[in-house]
């Protein structure tokens, strides 16, 4: 009888770091013993490229473009530590919907039953998050995934993103739709950032799981094509991720968050950003940030 695989649901904002995120967290988790497979379902298709030496992979949507049915094993590629990489796609330019590839390439991996075959520990899904449209929704309403992680920074529309997939997930979570696991507090180097997420994840009833400093570490491994993990295994910010991996390999319970209302976020937003300004003018202490 196959083993449980574990699938997990990456969202965050575009270009605020999910797919290097979710890259280094397979390689983490691959380090730690695990057989993963990283789902990319990005229309950019560009989810899995750190893990093969900086090469792209056809993806689903342009296999089946090319050809009537497909083997799922013909869109599946070996990446780093013997990780499964694979790239939903998306639409031609200008035509139809980008959550179609997401739909398409979960079917046909679900038929076919592929991750049984393969028995893997762990699915990673990194998905767009800026809008949680009906494709982009899927691993959350069909329940395919188990536990939803999104990647955020304090940034105001990074934090806006969050909480619109927040919506979602409660939305669909007294239907079997997947639950939240956390927030993956990214670019966090500035004090005052860790504390707006903090106050995020306070309000939303959510924790925050990692926080992940911005490195030129990070940077320096992506030119070369790699992940952190392969890349600069010893250092600090490997480490990171190392520790990333093991409290998600140790996450076994997620729950329904509390989303935001709108008004009460732009109210919210408003209270960090009158205190980030009276901080930066040395009208008011740092340790008067509590009076928020």
């Amino acid at each position: 009888m196959a083993k449980k695989t574990t699938q997990i649901a990456i969202y965050g904002k575009g270009g605020i770091g999910k797919s290097t995120t979710t890259s280094n967290l397979s390689a983490a988790l691959s380090k730690l013993g695990f057989k993963v497979m990283q789902f990319g379902c990005d229309p950019k298709s560009d989810s899995t490229n750190t893990l093969r030496n900086g090469t792209y992979i056809p993806t689903v949507l342009d296999t089946l473009r090319e050809k009537t049915s497909v083997n799922a094993h013909d869109v599946i590629y070996e990446g780093f530590n013997g990780i499964y990489c694979v790239e939903a796609g998306g639409p031609a330019p200008g035509v139809g919907c980008a959550g179609r590839g997401i739909i398409t390439a979960v079917e046909l991996f679900k038929q076919q039953r592929v991750f049984e075959e393969l028995d893997l520990d762990y699915v990673i899904y990194d998905v767009l998050g800026d809008v949680v449209c009906g494709g982009f929704a899927v691993p959350i309403r069909e329940g395919i995934a188990e536990h939803v992680f999104t990647v955020s920074s304090a940034d105001f529309m990074a934090i806006y993103a969050a909480n619109n997939l927040f919506k979602g997930i409660k939305k669909y979570s007294n239907s079997g739709g997947a639950l939240l696991g956390g927030i993956i507090a990214n670019s966090i180097n500035a004090p005052y950032a860790r504390e707006i997420i903090d106050d995020f994840a306070q309000k939303t009833k959510t924790q925050v799981i990692e926080y992940v400093p911005r490195s030129v570490t990070v940077t320096q491994c992506e030119l070369q094509g790699k992940t952190t993990i392969e890349g600069a295994p010893d250092s600090a910010q490997a480490k990171v991720y190392m520790n990333l991996a093991e409290k998600i390999a140790n996450h076994t319970q997620s729950k329904t968050p509390e989303p935001l209302g709108i008004q009460e976020l732009r109210e919210w937003a408003a209270k960090w950003g009158d205190y980030l300004l009276a901080l930066e003018t040395g009208v008011i202490r740092p340790e008067l940030a509590g009076n928020l």
